[in-house]
């Protein structure tokens, strides 16, 4: 099962080399000046995060907190390289593409920084979390399983019983659990997980009518309904903007 493959595919990740006062994404060397960790400000830029030897810094644009992922994560996450020698050979690419200026550098750094944010987000998924949300929902083996299901299949018409099942969990117990750990009920995070794809998808100009039925909503009028109470207007304006 892969927990991250539709998150990452589904918010366009751009990686930008960027100053200290603008950057968000910042690798640091260790005493040895190898690549010791990496910092990512998930909503800010460097302030203090950046003292000591800075290998590289970059902005990341991940579409902001309208990626559940990058809203489930803290204001800083630190990514320990110890041990990690594969990141830590990113780590060194990315250094040498930002300060080489090669062709086609930009295209090459974007990539790396993509393969970095999936190491930092599998390894902030393998530690755990006591934050409520949705990597706590991720890292949780029974919870995990339903919750890439609505990911992956956001269309088809899930009940509760479903997910549950998905989980290898009584549906009583899923309920509670999914909600204590998630922070919402599975109904509720299906509900906004399907809205925000349908935002992108009106956004790139689909007919309102067909995202609807794309999201299993029972006619127009109620995903109409729905989406003005989540965005605050109907999708057809949006389709004009």
């Amino acid at each position: 099962m892969d927990r991250l493959t539709t998150l990452v595919e589904k918010f366009h990740l751009t990686v930008h080399p960027a100053t200290l006062t603008e950057a968000n994404l910042i690798a640091k060397a260790g005493a040895d000046g190898t690549p010791a960790r990496v910092v990512f400000l998930t909503r800010g830029t460097c302030t203090t995060s950046c003292a000591g030897e800075v290998l590289f810094a970059a902005h990341v644009d991940w579409m902001g907190l309208t990626n559940p992922l990058m809203a489930a994560l803290p204001d800083e996450v630190r990514y320990d390289l110890s041990g990690e020698e594969d990141s830590r050979a990113l780590v060194r690419l990315m250094a040498e593409e930002t300060t080489a200026n090669r062709c086609g550098a930009q295209s090459v750094i974007n990539r790396l920084g993509e393969a970095l944010m999936v190491r930092l987000l599998r390894d902030q998924i393998s530690q755990g979390t006591t934050d409520v949300g949705l990597l706590a929902g991720l890292a949780d083996p029974r919870l995990s399983r339903a919750i890439v299901a609505m990911h992956d299949f956001p269309g088809r018409v899930w009940s509760n019983a479903d997910l549950a099942q998905e989980a290898g969990l009584s549906l009583s117990r899923f309920a509670e659990l999914f909600a204590q750990t998630v922070g919402e009920t599975p109904m509720g995070y299906l509900r906004r997980w399907r809205l925000i794809l349908a935002h992108q998808d009106i956004t790139r100009g689909d007919r309102v009518d067909a995202v609807a039925r794309r999201y299993a909503y029972n006619s127009p009028e109620s995903f109409t309904r729905a989406f003005r109470k989540a965005y605050g207007a109907a999708p057809t304006a949006l389709r004009v903007a």
